[in-house]
């Protein structure tokens, strides 16, 4: 499987419960078809984490053959909130929850461990990646989009030139933080939504899976009462509703309808703000049956107020193997970093 001599990268993508691997050839070969994945141990602590990290990096080399002195730089994503350079936020996260992680800094940690230059992006941005230079390929350096990854939370990135925008801080691409206009978008007697970061009416307390079961499904069930997931625990009954969409059912479509219409009020505000060529989607939502997906993109494009000249050169479209995204979307980072780099001049006696 190996490419005998050619100089690679490798993209870590660390999760919750599992890190995926890849390797990227400086020639631009994937060389890893689908997942490789171990134990991410970030439960157990930072210095746990870092070390299975470093075997992932390990296993994905003996997967495909190429030795350790082939590897030029390593891209790692993680979950958020961290900063632009790796260091997870002073206070914590949902995947990052021990003490001992507060602040951390995963990055130099990991690039301290494996001696060899480390990239960073938060795992949204790394997908945003992804999705753009696969849809763009050779065009990319000199493409922009948007990418809204629907999950747990509501993730993203905003690309430009080819490039994540990762902003002073790293928060760049928060987009499930940005308000939107709930007026048109709530049904008779339905709650202004809430998000867990204490904000009201963002993108995350409609479209994602939090959002759901928080704001979506209990106003849902008061208008549907007789509806089978009513008898489901609120939790379960968030992860159960995607089925009934894929089936045409009448109270998941209205949910999803609003969910599509808040991302399509979220690229609204992209449209008028960086203008992008491509608004991808991603996450859970799409990971669906073809019917089912091909109507919540059209209803999100159908909720996207754009201008006449925007309408003729923008592109709607799915962030694609969402599983392997972010271990991909990182390698690109670190081979586009080594790229960034000028070669050394020859010293004139």
């Amino acid at each position: 499987m190996g490419s005998a001599g050619v100089p690679v990268v490798v993209g870590l993508d660390n999760g919750g419960t599992s890190n995926n691997a890849t390797v990227l050839t400086v020639d631009g070969r994937f060389l890893v078809d689908g997942l490789l994945e171990i134990p991410s141990e970030v439960r157990a602590g930072p210095e746990a984490a870092i070390e299975a990290l470093a075997q992932a990096l390990d296993g994905a080399l003996a997967q495909t053959g190429v030795p350790r002195d082939l590897v030029q730089a390593v891209g790692l994503d993680t979950p958020g909130p961290a900063s632009a350079d790796g260091v997870i936020s002073s206070r914590g996260s949902t995947n990052f929850s021990q003490p001992a992680w507060r602040g951390f800094d995963v990055r130099g940690a990991l690039e301290r461990r494996l001696g060899l230059p480390v990239v960073y992006h938060n795992d949204g941005n790394a997908a945003a990646l992804y999705a753009h230079h696969v849809y763009f390929g050779a065009d990319a350096m000199g493409r922009s989009s948007v990418s809204a990854i629907v999950g747990t939370g509501l993730g993203g990135g905003v690309v430009e030139s080819g490039r994540v925008i990762a902003g002073a801080a790293g928060m760049a691409g928060e987009l499930g933080h940005v308000h939107i206009p709930l007026n048109g978008l709530l049904s008779p007697g339905q709650e202004e939504p809430t998000c867990a970061c204490g904000f009201t009416g963002d993108v995350e307390s409609v479209a994602s899976l939090t959002g759901i079961e928080r704001n979506l499904l209990p106003y849902w069930l008061t208008r549907y009462p007789d509806h089978p997931l009513a008898a489901e625990p609120l939790a379960r009954a968030a992860k159960l509703v995607r089925g009934y969409g894929e089936r045409g059912d009448a109270l998941a479509r209205d949910l999803f309808t609003q969910q599509a219409m808040a991302l399509g009020r979220l690229f609204t505000v992209a449209a008028n703000f960086t203008d992008p060529h491509a608004y991808f989607v991603g996450g859970g939502v799409v990971e669906a049956a073809p019917e089912f997906r091909d109507w919540f993109l059209a209803t999100v494009r159908e909720h996207t107020v754009l201008r006449e000249e925007q309408a003729a050169v923008a592109t709607f479209a799915l962030v694609p193997d969402r599983d392997m995204a972010g271990a991909r979307g990182v390698a690109i980072a670190a081979l586009e970093a080594l790229r960034a780099v000028p070669e050394p001049r020859p010293l004139v006696a």
